[in-house]
């Protein structure tokens, strides 16, 4: 039975102009036109048999006007103008093979001059709002709350085209980004195999709790004291796991004249390292192919012996010994380095004992931090704390653990790969606008920016999660087909929002200051109908909710809190 049996009475009005998606209709019906609101429904007349076009209203017009009527010969004054502009938006089908009622974001015609439009609302809107959940609900699908049109409908999106095409999560703070992350993990977790890594820098989504999510953390200077492990939830992150490329910013000063050779040199004994470790421990299949980027371990101690030689090398000359041809010339290098080995904040990559130098170290890493619920036996959402991780290099470290998911994924097979995503929460602290950007800063863009052009076709997704996508890198927001955005208040965030939607839905954008907390605007390919949303409560709130200043200031003020301050900044570390 067709969803829709308007008769012409209950018309809004007729179709006055068309131009591709956006459709002027002349309202005859004042009473309906006086109850329209911006960003309603609305139902327009199909060229073709059994469709209706679905639109956007976008803007209501009434304005009086002074005519000339040509049959009496004078002026009147009372001619009103009474225009509704309205985006289309998507296609209902009457009937589609066997199936009644079907909405599709296409539009396979437009209407005639003069076809009848119909506001969508009482219990029409609530028969297409069911229906578009019950079409979204197909299979395992992804909810995020009610749709804002209807409290009485689910709003649904579909779970492979919100993590295929990626997505973007965004909004002002205290807006409720950080509660609808916390919604999506949770159903994720609910998935028998699902997978995905959580980037959380501040230690936020820690209260999420359940089968299928695990926690870790970076390891900071008390866990790498008490020789926490990987089984306790710590992570290591050695420093040969790093890219020959980060290394070099970690320990050349590229102010320093003598840059190009430290650099030079740092790769060829990076390379004999490597060489020397696998030559030991017998991997001649490997020994065979490796590169310097290779994630083979090496020993640090071995490499700065064999820089101090090079430093200090004297060699025959005519009559006497003389300086080497890099004589003095590595010595800032090895003093950043010795210096970087001594940094207690540093343990996580150059302290971590001689576990992290066994050769079948990184399949137990990538088991923990890249494996399944049914691989790793502990949960497939795998949310990773840098709270403690020092600020000038988190952009290498938090790059480092998406490297090494990009890189499992892409040596892969594909018949055996299995499908990862990473939650980039706080984006804009280590994927900055190239403008923005150091050293440390580039080659996390360059990583997260490969991931987001050619992560796809490896099983890999991003979801880009940040409260300022006006210094969140263009390049990653261009790859997002889904935006899930919340209240932004700042102009220039508004603006980056507005330019990565359809034209045709530019003003749908203008609500972004006005939404409520915990509303969102919903628009992608993962979602039906562009809409705004009410976002459903996670069952357990992450830690970042608002406090309230004017009643904590009434209660009584916690025992010894600035004692226990003061002893966890001294320590490194919230006990």
């Amino acid at each position: 039975m067709a969803l829709f049996n308007f008769q012409d009475e209950e018309a809004l009005g007729s179709v006055a102009s068309v131009d591709t998606t956006n459709i002027v209709i002349d309202v005859e019906n004042i009473e309906k036109l006086v109850k329209l609101q911006v960003n309603h429904l609305a139902v327009l007349q199909s060229s073709k048999p059994g469709q209706h076009l679905i639109g956007l209203i976008t803007q209501v017009t009434r304005k009086k006007l002074d005519g000339y009527n040509e049959a009496e010969g004078e002026q009147e004054s009372d001619f009103e103008l009474n225009l509704c502009r309205i985006a289309l938006i998507g296609t209902l089908l009457d009937r589609d093979g066997e199936k009644e009622n079907i909405f599709r974001r296409t539009l396979e015609s437009v209407p005639e001059i003069n076809a009848n439009c119909f506001s969508l609302e009482g219990e029409h809107l609530t028969n297409f709002m069911r229906i578009i959940s019950n079409t979204a609900a197909e299979g395992q699908s992804l909810t995020l709350g009610k749709y804002t049109l209807d409290d009485h409908a689910i709003a649904y999106l579909n779970g492979n085209k919100f993590f295929q095409r990626h997505a973007f999560i965004g909004g002002s703070t205290g807006s409720g980004k950080s509660w609808t992350t916390a919604r999506i993990i949770e159903q994720m977790a609910n998935l028998k195999t699902s997978n995905a890594i959580v980037f959380d820098l501040h230690g936020e989504y820690s209260p999420l709790k359940g089968e299928g999510i695990q926690h870790y953390k970076v390891a900071g200077p008390g866990d790498v004291e008490a020789k926490k492990t990987l089984d306790d939830g710590v992570l290591y992150l050695p420093y040969w796991l790093l890219s020959y490329e980060a290394l070099v910013s970690m320990f050349v000063d590229r102010s320093d004249q003598n840059a190009p050779n430290q650099a030079m040199i740092m790769a060829r004994e990076i390379n004999n390292a490597k060489r020397n470790y696998l030559e030991a421990g017998g991997q001649q299949d490997i020994l065979d192919n490796f590169t310097v980027d290779s994630p083979v371990p090496f020993d640090l101690s071995e490499l700065l012996d064999n820089l101090n030689a090079i430093n200090i090398e004297m060699v025959p000359g005519s009559r006497v010994p003389k300086q080497g041809e890099f004589f003095g010339k590595l010595a800032r290098m090895i003093a950043r380095l010795e210096n970087k080995l001594s940094d207690r904040r540093l343990g996580f990559l150059f302290q971590g004992g001689d576990d992290v130098l066994e050769f079948n170290w990184l399949e137990k890493l990538s088991t923990g931090v890249l494996g399944s619920t049914s691989e790793n036996g502990r949960g497939g959402i795998k949310i990773i704390n840098f709270s403690e991780v020092p600020s000038d290099i988190l952009p290498l470290i938090v790059s480092l653990v998406a490297r090494v998911a990009f890189s499992v994924q892409q040596w892969t097979p594909s018949t055996l790969r299995h499908p990862v995503a990473l939650m980039c929460d706080e984006a804009h602290l280590y994927i900055p606008q190239r403008s923005m950007a150091d050293a440390a800063d580039d080659i996390s863009i360059d990583i997260f920016e490969r991931i987001a052009k050619e992560g796809r076709k490896y099983g890999i997704s991003l979801v880009v999660i940040s409260q300022r996508p006006s210094e969140v890198n263009k390049t990653m927001l261009s790859q997002c087909s889904n935006f899930i955005s919340m209240r932004l208040t700042n102009s220039d965030d508004q603006n980056v929002i507005k330019k990565l939607l359809p034209d045709s839905l530019g003003g749908f954008s203008d609500i972004l200051p006005t939404l409520d907390t915990g509303e969102a605007l919903v628009v992608g390919d993962a979602s039906l109908l562009p809409s705004r949303i009410r976002i459903d409560q996670p069952n357990n709130k992450p830690d970042s909710g608002t406090v309230d200043f004017w009643d904590e200031w009434q209660d009584d003020v916690p025992a010894d809190r600035l004692t226990i301050a003061i002893d966890n900044w001294r320590k490194q570390s919230i006990q």
